[in-house]
């Protein structure tokens, strides 16, 4: 067995780390942390570290708690190293948030690096009334994607969402993915924007609580997440 020498810090702020071991030519790599900007050179880094006789690279992701569209690129990095090498490569084991994400982008968590369809929603369209259940899959796909554009926007303003994150999983001893939870949660509860509701939450640090509306679905939020 060999142990790669690989990502095994923090580089240049990037919340993630990068673990790999190989045995028998099977390399299995271990992600802990964040998927967000400037974490797919980690992950090159490693893939670059493993022997040349590797057939089979493994990647599990247990271990990441927050993923952003800036991620997406992690997966890039697989998918490049797959075709340069002719190597199989699979990952495992998205969870939470992370899992999620890929779902709103289309992408198979049991397989992201297979390409999946996206659903078009159906066009209003002249002549017979939709059935009930085309209807209810047309709002359904509308409210994932209204769901995507949330999130895009979530992304832009990720410092001020890091810091109200970083207050509930400090006041309420819940985890990155939790606290994700709860701030979206909040925002819908509330109807208001994501990033109202993170600077209300990181604004409540100093002394000034958020407001009413805001604190009334915070709480709910907050027990059904915790709890």
């Amino acid at each position: 067995m060999t142990t790669v020498a690989g990502a095994r810090q923090e580089t240049d702020g990037v919340p993630l780390v990068v673990d790999g071991r190989v045995d028998a030519g099977h390399a299995l790599l271990t992600a802990r942390g964040e998927l967000v900007r400037g974490c797919a050179p980690v992950l090159a880094r490693e893939l670059d570290a493993l022997p040349p006789d590797t057939r089979r690279v493994e990647l599990d992701l247990s271990g990441v708690a927050f993923m952003d569209t800036a991620g997406l690129q992690f997966l890039e990095v697989l998918e490049a190293y797959r075709h340069r090498t002719a190597v199989p490569v699979t990952t495992r084991d998205w969870r939470g948030q992370p899992r999620r994400v890929l779902e709103l982008a289309g992408l198979d968590p049991a397989d992201p690096l297979r390409p999946v369809s996206r659903p078009r929603v159906p066009r209003p369209q002249s002549g017979p009334v939709a059935s009930p259940v085309a209807l209810e899959r047309a709002e359904r796909l509308r409210g994932l994607y209204e769901e995507v554009e949330q999130l895009r926007r979530a992304m832009a303003s990720r410092p001020v969402i890091d810091q109200a994150r970083g207050v509930l999983m400090a006041l309420h001893s819940c985890t990155p993915d939790q606290a994700w939870s709860i701030l979206r949660e909040t925002s819908q509860l509330s109807n208001t924007k994501l990033r109202t509701v993170a600077e209300a939450v990181a604004t409540s640090a100093t002394g000034t609580p958020p407001p009413v509306d805001v604190r009334a679905a915070l709480r709910t939020a907050i027990a059904r997440h915790t709890h």
